[in-house]
């Protein structure tokens, strides 16, 4: 087998494989022989069969084994002489002429392919030395975790039936029958029975509550509304429909007192527990903002600092996903590029900046993390996936078993634990500056991650 490189265009890089007629022969040659103790034919004793039989009989289909073998090998060879890091799997390109592949199959003439590959770009890292970020820090006040207690206990608060021929009010709990038609039409999804629903919660269509205030236990309403734009049903979304609803229970809320009592049907021993325990939770949610902009933070001062080639493949790639969710948000939405006030050019382009700052920051990301000989272990991957189980009540072991058969599913799971253990060791190397902030100074500018291009490629991974 003879390799030669062709082409070398920044990270593209490409190679002509060769092989003689003659090697072809003699790799055919020796997989049929290897084949002779592994095959049983009519008329033949096992181990017996003669190898110019066996290649009437199977030689193409061996021979189609040995191209395949002698690619794998040429792949291998390629990246191992060169010492290069592959960013995407290699390309095969054989001849067009099938004729000229036909004679090669046959191992009558020779076989020459070409082999593209896309390399990751090399660099070296960067003295962060000067790097100054603002960790945003606050804690929950007492009116913070006073008012989390109201919410929890108007969650629980009891209900008690409201009496005969009592009309429902905004706020009581109504149990509701429902068939829901759009044209005349049943609609999946649109029928419920014994259905309780709390008037003035908004948990339904916008107008649907509104229209049985005032119902009666035995009394049958028609209530007309439309889906909303953005409703997650396509099929729903923007239409009008009309409900068929008989009310078939009316209660009335019941006061909840935030005391010790309320506490221990919360399973804590008091309400200062209580409290503790509602604060810690708010803190927590509190620490992961601050995390997420600090994280920004840093993403943005590494961007600052690296400039260099991408794979266009992996760029492509990205762009691909990152368009495909836009174009998705839009149509969910209802909107136009016209309506957000710009262009599909002139969002095409932003978007693939955005690629491209995922991109980058990925392999700086992974070239850090194989440096810093950063791991993540299989216990915690198997915590990760613990809790990517509970998710799914009552489909536990479906879930689990998805994971565990499916290697992509799993480093799915393993990319983000590396992420941010990388994201924590060069954390270590900037200076960190505390700032004491209010919630809605650390909840301002909240901004997803997944538009502003803050989350890295998988290259991570």
């Amino acid at each position: 087998m003879q390799v030669t490189e062709i082409n070398a265009e920044g990270l593209k890089r490409e190679f002509q494989v060769h092989l003689a007629a003659q090697e072809l022969e003699e790799r055919l040659t020796t997989e049929l022989t290897g084949l002779k103790d592994k095959v049983q034919l009519k008329g033949f004793r096992p181990g017996k069969v003669p190898v110019a039989h066996l290649r009437k009989v199977y030689g193409r289909s061996v021979m189609a084994e040995v191209v395949q073998n002698a690619v794998n090998e040429a792949n291998r060879k390629i990246v191992t002489d060169n010492g290069l890091k592959l960013a995407l799997e290699p390309q095969v390109e054989f001849p067009t002429d099938q004729a000229e592949v036909e004679k090669a199959l046959d191992a009558k003439a020779d076989l020459a392919f070409k082999v593209a590959l896309e390399v990751m770009p090399t660099f070296e890292l960067a003295d962060l030395s000067d790097v100054s970020l603002k960790k945003l820090v606050a804690a929950p006040s007492d009116t913070e975790v006073n008012e989390a207690l109201e919410r929890m206990a108007g969650q629980s608060r009891p209900f008690t039936e409201r009496s005969e021929g009592a009309e429902a009010q905004s706020g009581d709990r109504a149990t509701i029958d429902f068939v829901g038609r759009i044209d005349g039409e049943e609609f999946q999804g649109g029928k419920g029975e014994g259905v309780d629903l709390e008037l003035g919660s908004g948990s339904f269509i916008p107008g649907f509550e509104e229209q049985l205030v005032g119902a009666k236990v035995g009394e049958a309403r028609v209530v007309k509304v439309t889906f909303p734009e953005a409703y997650g049903a396509e099929h729903l979304a923007g239409k009008a429909a009309e409900f068929d609803v008989t009310v078939t229970k009316i209660q009335e809320p019941g006061e909840a007192t935030v005391d010790d009592e309320f506490a221990k049907t919360m399973g804590l021993e008091s309400l200062d527990k209580l409290k503790e325990a509602v604060g810690k939770a708010i803190g927590s949610d509190y620490e992961a903002a601050s995390r997420r902009r600090l994280k920004k933070e840093l993403l943005d001062a590494l961007d600052g600092k690296y400039a260099f080639e991408l794979p266009p493949s992996l760029v492509a790639q990205e762009f691909a996903a990152v368009w495909a969710q836009v174009e998705q948000d839009l149509k969910t939405r209802g909107k136009t590029f016209e309506d957000e006030d710009t262009t599909e050019e002139k969002a095409q382009a932003e978007y693939r900046k955005i690629a491209e700052r995922r991109v980058r920051l990925g392999l700086v990301l992974a070239q850090v993390g194989e440096s810093a000989d950063i791991k993540v272990s299989d216990e915690e991957v198997n915590q990760a996936l613990i809790a990517r189980v509970r998710q799914f009540p009552g489909q536990e072991q479906q879930v689990w078993d998805f994971y565990r058969k499916n290697s992509q599913a799993l480093a799915e799971l393993r990319a983000p634990l590396f992420e941010e253990k990388v994201v924590d060791h060069v954390l270590g190397q900037v200076k960190l500056v505390e700032e004491p902030v209010s919630k809605e100074a650390l909840f301002a500018d909240d901004e997803d991650a997944e538009t502003t291009g803050d989350k890295p490629a998988d290259a991570t991974a």
